[in-house]
This record gives structure tokens, C-alpha cells and sequence, in this order.
């Protein structure tokens, strides 16, 4: 059967523990869950590029970006699915409410949609500018009320404790100004792009032939606000007057040893992670929506809907982060420079086929998957082809059931850090070994992305010198710029490398799911991933320099 539409929903920094389908008790996700009754679970998908928008790269355009260069454009070589579709007569719909889609350096992953809906206010969004100055913003609570909008810590709490600074305005972020525009929780972006999304199903689906709707929902990425009822349902320990008064903590630090180093008390990282489960579940309730609309127009005979997410979140998680033969173990906060372990990359994909919805049992695949692939489903499902190089496999031939995999091995990682390579059951992380060099970035489209209002001293990546030449992409006769990078330079802002030289990170997932034994000091089992993990890299033509990096040439 021919799928005639598709629906990408794409949650953001979605933990799969936490979901009821995955197994996941600590919090309620019911939407989530009565979706997935409907669609095949995928069990062994996990990141590629990292971390937000370098992985919507590789859902969007279906290459792995994290080789050649950090957090950017859609290059002059390549094109979004999009575009792909426009040609096909397909039309396209983005709603969002992720500000970086729109920010300087991911300004063009939106504009092949045939139209968009760019729901304002979310995390550093710029969208109010100060305070609102009626008595009708989000006030403080006192102690003993629960008005519907709660008081929030902004986004500078950290900071501010971490460095001893009292002034209350250092780190704040936009959205610490743009929340106190919200009267509802209607107000909020999340539930607002599910509600457009929805409109757009019941109001303009049926006006095109094939369509695509792609909904990149920000939340539950932080900061973790929600109002009223969900703010405190899950508060195991409710809030002191004098905590209710500074506010809620739903900004995480991005942290290794959080409470294990006192620098996050156990009750600050309670409420922080209790904060994402309340962010969480009113996503789930009003993901609810979507769902319904999808009822009410009988589409799911005629559409695959794909939940996916760009990664995890750490929240409290403990792994073996020490140096090799150092057992130590951490808890871990956000998304620190550290090699993806799996709350952050081992994440959740549910597929609803149209065969599923005439009789097909949907279950449970456990074949090795990652994000590229999903670029590959979409293309399988419109029956189009992308001219530049790609990197995915269509999910389809495991939906259908006509394969059992699709892959033998899946690469992500951060671009200047740690390269990894999975083959389902091992996972190896591989540190650079010299310095972090040679090191070169590979761009048409120098934009500089915004690291953060507050953080100006950070550059998303410095600009091109005299030392940049011309080179090609594999599969590309577009000329693009090569920059070149030497010890000492400064470094692309996620480029930690430099920092973990050496401490390589071997797992054995069948019989240590938590990763709490480190054993790259197995000399044979690490010969073996490291011989994967070039051939890997060879099979991507990823630039030569990357192999001398790591030390693996």
C-alpha cells in the first residue's frame, strides 16, 4: 500500500525511560502510550549528530553532519526533504515552537515547507523583550496557593550559585521576560503548537492530495515550566515559602556529579527532575490532540505518524564517567560534553504504518536504527530520491515485515568530541588521542549560531582565516570552505575534545544496560569496535583527519 501523507511529530529531549510504553512508571504519559498501541515500537534506535539541530540535520537532510562540521545550516551541497517533496507535488507544513529553527545558523530548515507556523516564546526565543508590566503576569506564589500560573527560577539560577553572584538579573533568559505574558496554559508554546498542529489537520489537510505535517514540538526541553495542575503533581516534597519565593527550579544545570560534588543539593534534583515530569506529561496531554484530530479526519488508513525525538536528557543519571581503570560514577545534568550514554542516546521512535490500520499487528522492533534512517522512511513513503549523499535506510522493509535489519552499525557523536559506534549490543565511545587535532571544519554557509544572550564571551564556532581552502564534499562538486584548526586555536563551542583525551568508553549493553562497567581495557573486544568503528567511518567517507584524530588511521 502507498502512504499518501505523513505526520512527524518530534518532541524534544525526550527520555525514553520515562514513557509508559518503554517501561516507565515514574511519571504519566497516557497519550504517548495510547499512541504507541497503534504502531511499532522501535527498541534499539538511537542518535546520530548531536546535539539539537545538528540532529534535525540528520532527519530533515538524512546525512550525518557531525564529522564535517558543529551546529548549522542546510549546506549550498544539499537539501531538506522538503524540497525533495515540493518537486513531487507534495506540500509541506511545518508548526514549531523551537526558536533555533529560525535563529541565525538554522535559519533555512524551514523555508522548503510549503508554509509554517512559528509558535513564539520558548526558552531563548526573543519574543518580549521585558516584564509584563500588568498586574496580570505570572506572580509569586504564596505559601499554601496554587494559582494557575506558578513562579518559575530563571534561567540564571545556576549561574548565580555556582559563581556567588547576587544580582538576580545575571543569566536571565528571554523566556524568563516572555512568561509572564502567559495567562493560561493554553498560552504556553508547547500546548499552542499542538493546538495549530491540530488546526492545520482539521482545517487545511484536506485541501492537498499528499501532504506532510512536521511538528517540531521544543518541549520537554527545558526549561521544564508548566502551570498549574502539573507544576506540583508530582512534588514528592512540596516547596518551603522561602523556595516558592526565589522559585521553582526548571532550568537543569548542565553538570557531571551534581549532588555526588554538592553542587546540586538531592533536593534541587528532586524538584528538577520532578519539573520535567510535570513538563512532560502536559505535552502527552495535549500530544492528546493531534491524536484526536487524527481520528476525527478517519486518516489513519492513508498516514504514517512517526513520534521521534533528537535525543535524551540527563537527569540525575548515574554512569561510569571516570577515566579508564577509574570506576568512579557520576550523576549527570542536561547534555554535558561527555559520550552519549543511554538516557540521552538510546531513544524512543514509534511508527504507525497504514498497514497497521488494516489489520497488520503492530509490535515490537528490535533491528538497530538511528535518525538518518527516518529522512529514508519519509522518501520511501512519497517515493522520492535526495541528490546528495545520504546516509539512512528506510525503515520500511522492518515495518512491513519484509526485513529483520536494516543495519549492522550506527555512528553519532558530537562534532570535536567523542565518535561512537554501536552495534546493537556493544557500544564503544572513542576519545581523540592527540590534542584533539588535526581538527578541520568543513561549511558553505558561515553563520554563526547564538550560543546565548548572557554568554557573548562563547562563539558557536570563530570565523574562517587565511589558513581555509577550497575542498569537496563526498558526492559533491560544490566547492566549499575547509577551515582548518591547530592546538591552541580556539574551538567550535561544542568541540570538548581537547578535554577527554584518551578516556575511551567501551559497554556491553546485553549484560550492563546502565553502563556502569567500563571495560575498554577488554584489549579484544576493543580491537574489535575500533575496527568497526573504521570501517564505519570509511563507509561514510568521513574526512581523513577524523581517523588521525581519533587515532584509528
Amino acid at each position: 500500500m502507498t502512504v499518501k501523507n505523513v505526520v512527524v511529530v518530534l518532541l524534544d529531549s525526550l527520555n525514553r525511560h520515562m514513557l509508559g510504553s518503554y517501561g516507565g512508571t515514574e511519571f504519566s504519559t497516557p497519550n504517548l502510550d495510547r499512541f504507541a498501541l497503534r504502531s511499532s515500537r522501535f527498541r534499539s534506535h538511537v542518535t546520530g549528530s548531536l546535539p539539537c539541530m545538528p540532529a534535525r540535520h540528520d532527519i530533515l537532510v538524512g546525512a550525518l553532519d557531525f564529522l564535517w562540521k558543529p551546529w548549522g545550516s542546510i549546506e549550498l551541497w544539499e537539501e531538506s526533504i522538503t524540497a525533495d517533496l515540493r518537486r513531487a507535488d507534495v506540500a509541506t507544513m511545518l508548526v514549531s515552537d523551537h526558536p533555533h529553527l529560525f535563529e541565525t545558523g538554522g535559519e533555512n530548515y524551514h523555508v522548503d515547507f510549503s508554509g509554517w507556523d512559528y509558535v513564539r516564546g520558548h526558552e531563548g526565543d526573543p519574543w518580549k523583550t521585558y516584564v509584563d508590566p500588568s498586574a496580570h503576569g505570572a506572580p509569586t506564589i504564596e505559601p499554601g496557593e496554587r494559582p494557575l500560573i506558578t513562579n518559575a527560577a530563571d534561567g540564571g539560577w545556576f549561574l548565580r550559585d555556582q559563581m556567588g553572584v547576587a544580582d538576580r538579573s545575571f543569566g536571565r533568559r528571554h523566556y524568563d521576560d516572555s512568561r509572564t505574558w502567559f495567562r493560561t496554559e493554553e498560552d504556553f508554546p508547547g500546548p499552542r503548537t499542538m493546538a495549530s498542529a491540530a488546526s492545520w489537520l482539521r482545517h487545511a489537510s484536506a485541501a492537498h492530495d499528499r501532504w506532510m505535517l512536521f511538528v517540531d514540538e521544543f518541549d520537554p526541553h527545558e526549561p521544564f515550566d508548566t502551570p498549574e495542575p502539573w507544576a506540583s503533581m508530582y512534588d514528592d516534597d512540596p516547596l518551603t515559602s522561602e523556595e516558592l519565593e526565589t522559585g521553582r527550579l526548571v532550568w537543569p544545570p548542565y553538570i557531571v556529579g551534581g549532588t555526588s560534588t554538592g553542587k546540586i543539593t538531592e533536593r534541587q534534583a528532586r524538584q528538577i527532575r520532578n519539573a520535567y515530569g510535570a513538563k512532560l506529561s502536559m505535552i502527552d496531554d495535549h500530544f492528546g490532540r493531534i491524536l484526536d484530530e487524527l481520528d476525527a479526519q478517519d486518516l489513519w488508513d492513508t498516514t504514517a505518524v512517526i513520534v521521534c525525538t533528537d535525543h535524551g536528557h540527563y537527569l540525575g543519571d548515574v554512569r561510569a564517567t571516570g577515566a579508564p581503570g577509574d570506576d568512579s560514577t557520576a550523576d549527570i545534568w542536561g547534555k554535558p560534553g561527555i559520550p552519549q550514554f543511554e538516557p540521552l542516546g538510546h531513544t524512543p521512535l514509534m511508527i504507525h504504518w497504514p498497514d497497521h490500520a488494516r489489520g497488520q499487528t503492530p509490535g515490537v522492533i528490535d533491528a538497530l536504527t538511528t535518525n538518518v534512517d527516518i529522512h529514508a522512511t519519509i522518501a520511501d513513503a512519497f517515493g522520492v530520491e535526495s541528490a546528495h549523499q545520504t546516509h539512512g535506510r528506510s525503515l520500511v522493509p522492518l515495518l512491513t515485515g519484509a526485513a529483520d535489519s536494516i543495519r549492522d552499525w550506527a555512528i553519532g557523536g558530537v562534532y570535536g568530541n567523542w565518535v561512537q559506534v554501536t552495534d546493537g549490543r556493544r557500544k564503544y565511545a572513542r576519545a581523540p588521542v592527540d590534542a584533539n587535532m588535526p581538527l578541520s571544519m568543513w561549511s558553505n554557509r558561515w553563520s554563526t549560531m547564538p550560543i546565548g544572550r548572557g554568554l557573548e564571551s562563547f562563539r558557536i564556532f570563530p570565523n574562517p582565516d587565511r589558513r581555509a581552502t577550497l575542498d569537496y564534499m563526498p558526492g559533491s562538486d560544490v566547492p566549499v570552505i575547509r577551515q582548518p584548526f591547530a592546538a591552541g586555536d580556539p574551538l567550535p563551542f561544542w568541540a570538548g575534545g581537547a578535554r577527554n583525551v584518551g578516556r575511551h568508553h567501551l559497554y556491553d549493553l546485553d549484560v550492563d544496560p546502565d553502563e556502569t562497567e567500563n571495560r575498554r581495557d577488554e584489549a579484544a573486544a576493543e580491537r574489535e569496535m575500533i575496527d568497526l568503528l573504521r570501517t564505519a567511518l570509511v563507509d561514510v567517507e568521513a574526512p581523513d583527519e577524523q581517523l588521525a584524530r581519533l587515532g584509528i588511521a
